[in-house]
């Protein structure tokens, strides 16, 4: 099989394959890129938030062709790939209207005599390591704010995102971006941990598992790059208390099989307390029943698209059956299709063991993980009881009583009566085994960037 190929999940076809690069052309890339930074960097913020500005705006005018790509390459439905080229749209449309201000130089009190300046000035090129379950999205909140610093990037895709990358890198270059500032790479493991090596990168992104976090983080911290990792995450949503445990409990599902459930910061514990418990259980059992696998590229009412591909669902349906074994109870859905496609029905599961492997880890598909717990304490323990450290929620119809268990959540989003807060000014990243670094809102720019000290002495 082709590495970098477009491969329908819905039937497993490969539709389209792509040459993997060669070291001869790596080498070129990054000579290239490092000879557009050079330039770029010397070009006025204003001119380089234009250009950024233009990119949002082909995003925008090509949202129909570009969210047809996505939902061939990794399955999500078409209504749900126009969300995130709209999301994508937005982040890149912020950093070109805020990076400016977000990046001006400023004064600090100094008791030197003289003016002491503190400047945010690019650092060079940059390598993207980027996931297959937005691939719009995870690229725009790197590379937008990057491009307006004055940084130019390399990215790495998933397997199969490569045409939507290089639609990226063909919108990029016709708002203006100089050839050689943004490229997909078609590289090889060995090729990435090249290219970490060289000095002409100066930083990398990953958004992926721990494993690959844990690999990247290596490489970068041997040769002294700076690193900006998000990890997994198996974000707890806590439910104290409701005055309407159907709405809840339909909002729960909703954004956990959102995506196919494939996502960083999904609600993928919820823990529940006993009294509303057995109804919340009910009624996510009522959404999960009758659901039928469809056409990702025509989704009709109570259909489910694919997962990115049959691997994937093949490891969530092992995933779900070990936990079974172990103790949990399956009260929905859950039946992988046979055949080549990769469809996976949105499941239910509860009981599961807090001394079992299966409570440990992260599920990536549309399984709703349901917990009993019987007092505030309990709640936050086990919402606390996680190598993860992603986002976090709680629920109460007393805010006061959910701001109190939501101030104590260990993770790097917290949230009171809503799962996620998401929008391109909100920042995002996690802590613990979740990796490490900001992406998007106002910190987001300032991560690949030389804070640098000017002083003029008095």
């Amino acid at each position: 099989m082709a590495k970098y190929r477009v491969q329908n999940p819905a039937t497993g076809e490969i539709i389209e394959s792509f040459e993997s690069a060669t070291d001869a052309q790596v080498e070129q890339q990054l000579a290239a890129a490092d000879s557009v930074y050079r330039e770029w960097r010397e070009r006025s913020v204003q001119e380089r938030a234009a250009v950024v500005k233009r990119v949002a705006e082909i995003f925008a005018e090509r949202r129909e062709e570009l969210a047809e790509i996505i939902a061939l390459e990794m399955g999500k439905s078409i209504a749900e790939s126009l969300d995130e080229v709209d999301f994508a749209t937005d982040i890149i449309e912020y950093y070109a209207v805020y990076g400016p201000g977000l990046i001006t130089d400023y004064e600090i009190p100094s008791t030197i005599p003289g003016k002491a300046v503190m400047e945010h000035l690019p650092v060079g090129v940059l390598l993207g390591v980027m996931p297959w379950n937005f691939p719009y999205y995870q690229v725009a909140r790197f590379a937008a704010p990057n491009l307006v610093l004055g940084n130019t990037i390399l990215l790495k895709h998933a397997d199969i995102c490569a045409k939507s990358n290089l639609a990226i890198q063909e919108i990029m270059e016709q708002a203006g971006v100089p050839v050689g500032g943004y490229q997909a790479v078609f590289t090889s493991h060995e090729q990435i941990a090249t290219m970490i090596a060289d000095p002409r990168v100066q930083g990398v992104s990953l958004t992926g598992s721990e494993r690959a976090g844990a690999i990247i983080g290596a490489q970068a911290g041997t040769h002294l790059k700076k690193a900006v990792l998000e990890l997994g995450g198996i974000d707890p949503m806590v439910v104290l208390d409701s005055d309407n445990v159907a709405e809840i409990a339909k909002t729960a599902w909703e954004f956990r099989t959102y995506n196919g459930g494939q996502v960083c910061n999904s609600n993928k514990r919820m823990i529940v307390m006993a009294d509303i418990y057995d109804e919340f259980v009910a009624e996510l059992k009522k959404l999960a029943e009758g659901l039928t696998p469809g056409d990702q590229l025509n989704l009709g009412e109570g259909e489910y698209a694919p997962l990115s591909t049959r691997a994937a669902a093949e490891t969530v349906n092992a995933q779900v059956q070990r936990a079974i074994e172990e103790g949990a109870t399956l009260e929905a859905g859950g039946v992988l299709s046979d055949g080549p496609g990769a469809y996976y029905s949105p499941a239910v599961l509860t009981g599961v063991p807090r001394d079992s492997e299966s409570y440990q880890e992260e599920i990536f598909g549309p399984v709703a993980t349901v917990y009993k717990v019987h007092s505030d304490e309990e709640a936050l323990e086990l919402a606390n009881d996680c190598a993860l450290g992603l986002g976090g929620s709680v629920f109460s119809t007393d805010e006061a009583r959910a701001a109190r268990v939501a101030s104590k959540l260990e993770v790097g989003m917290a949230h009171v009566n809503i799962i996620a807060a998401e929008a391109a000014e909100i920042p995002f990243g996690g802590v613990k085994r979740s990796g490490f670094g900001r992406e998007m809102g106002p910190v987001g720019i300032g991560e690949f960037a030389n804070k640098r000290l000017y002083f003029v002495s008095a």
